[in-house]
């Protein structure tokens, strides 16, 4: 695979013995991924999950140009059109080599949730290609999966309530009035989950766990597809992630970062962008860069290992490419 064996090479030259443990435990992966190819059946559905910076979309890439098929994201950031580089949406040269579907086509502000996605990604799966569903939203992938609940919209007074409160109390209020049942299956230290679950169960009257029990068949069953997470060595990632940072800011992060500062609104869902937050308080001036780049990288460290913790949890039947 030539996206591997290039970037294993240049490791190679720049730092030594260190470097070349972390190529030759890539390429055992670079290799088990090439054994997959070769046996992977070409009509069959192929959904990649995979902590960010581990290879996906190059993988779904290779995939597309053996086998054919249409990459589909499944990232919930790279939906977003304001981030190419900070969100690492495939780049144009890479889109034109195979059909790419559901990147970039939100403008900000937009109104989006997993189930947008669903209905989006539904008539890609009943099209004439076959579909390579691509990302690390642990969210999207289990609802592809496993099927999604048909909970009621929630009222914007609600939503508006919820805010208020997170922002005098904190998530620690809220959580504490959400039912057991589903405070033991949210994330409790992602204070994004504690609201959804506390603003379903006070507009509908029932917890968030409840609707979830009642989940409708899936659009993609495990059975119909081949379902692939990437499980990289921990300490090869976060080298691989903090060399990225510095290179999204070499490449133009900045000034992505920059065309909507003047709309910034950290509570918005286009403005997760992992990074953005910390580059906004270096253009403000409220920090230095490398600072900024520092605590960007940590942020995006920390996001890959709640990626892994969702897909060690839920995602146990998937074929597991591990390195070593």
């Amino acid at each position: 695979m030539e996206e591997f064996d290039g970037r294993f090479n240049r490791r190679r030259r720049e730092s030594g013995i260190g470097a070349r443990l972390h190529v030759r435990a890539a390429l055992r992966m670079a290799v088990t991924s090439l054994d997959l190819l070769e046996n992977i059946d070409p009509k069959q559905p192929v959904v990649i999950a995979g902590p960010t910076a581990s290879g996906k979309s190059a993988l779904a890439l290779r995939l597309a140009e053996r086998h054919g098929g249409v990459i589909v994201n499944a990232d919930a950031l790279q939906v977003w059109s304001a981030w190419r580089i900070l969100s690492a949406r495939p780049a144009a040269a890479e889109e034109a080599r195979a059909p790419h579907r559901l990147y970039g086509h939100l403008a900000p502000g937009a109104d989006y949730s997993v189930g947008h996605w669903l209905r989006e990604v539904a008539p890609l799966l009943e099209g004439p290609d076959r579909p390579i569903i691509v990302g690390g939203t642990g969210l999207y992938l289990s609802a592809l999966t496993e099927g999604l609940a048909e909970i009621p919209p929630v009222p914007g007074s609600v939503r508006a309530e919820a805010d208020a409160r997170l922002a005098a109390e904190g998530p620690e209020a809220l959580l504490a009035e959400i039912d057991a049942e589903t405070a033991a299956r949210i994330d409790q230290r992602n204070p994004a989950r504690i609201q959804r679950a506390w603003e379903v169960g006070r507009a509908t009257g029932r917890g968030l766990a409840e609707w979830q029990d009642g989940t409708g068949a899936p659009l993609l069953p495990l059975g119909r597809a081949t379902a692939i997470v990437l499980d990289t060595d921990r300490d090869w990632l976060a080298d691989r992630i903090d060399r990225r940072l510095d290179a999204m800011v070499r490449d133009g992060a900045l000034a992505e970062v920059r065309a909507v500062l003047a709309d910034w609104d950290p509570k918005a869902l286009w403005a997760k962008a992992i990074g953005a937050p910390e580059l906004v308080a270096y253009l403000r001036g409220e920090t230095p860069l490398e600072e900024a780049v520092r605590a960007a990288q940590a942020s995006s460290r920390q996001y890959a290992k709640r990626q892994r913790s969702w897909f060690r949890g839920r995602m146990r039947g998937w074929t597991w490419l591990r390195p070593g």
